[in-house]
């Protein structure tokens, strides 16, 4: 699950990226970790790519849980439910799995939302939006789940008055939380950039992107671990 340094798309799309990143960061926002998108078997088919694309998030796009959000303006909003990683160490691209693993120190949901402005088939155009991102909510932070532990974790998501079918493979639509965790650390490093603890890592949904609607109300329970929601208005 790696995507290549070859790949002139994702050159030139986290350059572009990491220009905004580092202008972001020179305006005073705090950076808070990374994300991924389009790891779905579908995506990396549909955009040719041997693992996720990478992004980055700040604390100027972070939400408290039950919070309301205008999408007022937005093309087509979308909700994600994902798992967060948070890193308890520096990890260096080219470690192995056993590695990245043991540098996973607790496991977490998260919310993301995005505005899907343009269509999703141009990797470089995706990558300079930051993929999409706009905010994202995270709940607490299970340190109980270190070494990237998912026994028993099941992901209930609800909007309205539709109840999903629970997902009890939470990795079947984003791949092995740990080898995201090791894409992620060696993409970082094709630019100079290291993941470092404390980072958050939102690794991608567990379940296809949730359409937006207004007045919509979305519960996510990431069980036994936290419940987080969001409103749109």
């Amino acid at each position: 699950m790696n995507n290549s340094i070859d790949d002139p798309r994702i050159m030139r799309g986290m350059e572009k990226q990491l220009r905004l990143r580092q202008a972001r960061l020179s305006a005073g926002e705090k950076p808070i970790g990374w994300k991924v998108g389009f790891g779905a078997p579908t995506s990396l088919e549909n955009l040719r790519l041997d693992g996720p694309l990478v992004g980055f998030l700040t604390d100027k796009i972070l939400l408290p849980t039950n919070a309301t959000v205008s999408v007022e303006g937005w093309t087509k909003p979308a909700m994600e439910p994902e798992i967060a990683v948070t890193m308890g160490k520096d990890l260096f691209g080219g470690s192995d799995r056993e590695t990245a693993q043991a540098a996973i120190a607790s496991l977490g949901p998260a919310i993301e939302l995005a505005d899907v402005r343009f269509p999703p088939d141009d990797v470089e155009a995706i990558l300079a939006d930051n993929i999409y991102n706009r905010h994202v909510i995270l709940g607490r932070a299970d340190s109980s789940r270190a070494g990237c532990n998912l026994n028993g974790i099941i992901g209930h998501i609800s909007h309205n008055e539709t109840v999903l079918p629970p997902v009890t493979d939470p990795q079947a639509l984003t791949g092995g939380l740990v080898d995201v965790v090791g894409c992620v650390a060696n993409t970082l490093s094709m630019f100079g950039e290291t993941l470092r603890a404390g980072d958050v890592i939102i690794t991608g949904s567990i379940v296809p992107p949730l359409w937006i609607e207004l007045k919509e109300a979305i519960t996510y329970l990431l069980e036994p671990i936290d419940t987080i929601s969001v409103n749109f208005a």
